[in-house]
């Protein structure tokens, strides 16, 4: 039963499809392009997809956040829990299973920041910065109706009270079409009274924290 693999069967966008593969088997000596590791499971934790054996979302989430650095495994999760029903009630029930389990420390730190509102990898990563620069943790995914009650745009992460957001602008919006549309969708939510700031892959994180640390204080 494979992590990466698994997160894939379960419909997670943003898998390696080049790194090895990595199944739980007491195969110490596994096939090129196999790694192998020693670990148990309960009936609970599998389930069959298109004909294989693959560890339930809960299972995956909890190998995730043990095997990898935490915003890496941060960012699979997100992933994995956007694309399924993922509770996280259900992997913490997991984590007491399996608590002397080797990573489980850096999994639970893992584990509290995972949010299935996450379109991408690199707005993991945006919103993980802006937590441990000291902001409180962002809401995602916002939807901003206009007077009308028309939606106008869903901002990528942010704080309704204050009406402040963070916005992972990806190379897909360097299409003219796309890059027409996002004017207008930015010019209607400061009209509405937001301050969007607009993040790119060109961004350094310091100058991101001081523009969004700017709109703050702008609204204190």
């Amino acid at each position: 039963m494979e992590r990466s693999l698994a997160a894939a069967l379960h419909g997670a966008k943003w898998v390696d499809a080049g790194a090895p593969a990595q199944i739980i088997h007491d195969n110490r000596h596994p096939p090129k392009g196999i790694h192998t590791w020693a670990d148990r499971f309960e009936d609970d934790e599998v389930e069959l997809i298109d004909g294989m054996f693959a560890t339930t979302p809960a299972r995956t989430a909890l190998d995730l956040a043990c095997r990898y650095p935490v915003e890496s495994a941060v960012a699979k999760i997100d992933a994995l829990a956007r694309a399924t029903k993922l509770k996280m009630a259900d992997v913490e029930l997991l984590a007491e299973r399996y608590a002397g389990r080797g990573g489980i420390r850096r999994a639970r730190v893992a584990l509290k920041l995972v949010d299935g509102g996450a379109e991408s990898p690199r707005e993991t990563s945006l919103r993980l910065l802006l937590i441990r620069a000291g902001f409180p943790r962002p809401q995602t995914q916002i939807p901003v109706h206009n007077e009308y009650g028309v939606l106008v745009a869903v901002l990528d992460m942010g704080w309704e009270d204050i009406k402040v957001a963070a916005d992972y602008e990806g190379d897909h919006h360097r299409t003219p079409i796309v890059f027409n549309k996002d004017i207008r969708r930015h010019e209607e939510v400061t009209e509405l009274g937001w301050i969007d700031v607009r993040v790119t892959s060109q961004d350094t994180e310091g100058g991101i924290i001081r523009r969004v640390q700017a709109a703050w204080d702008r609204r204190m």
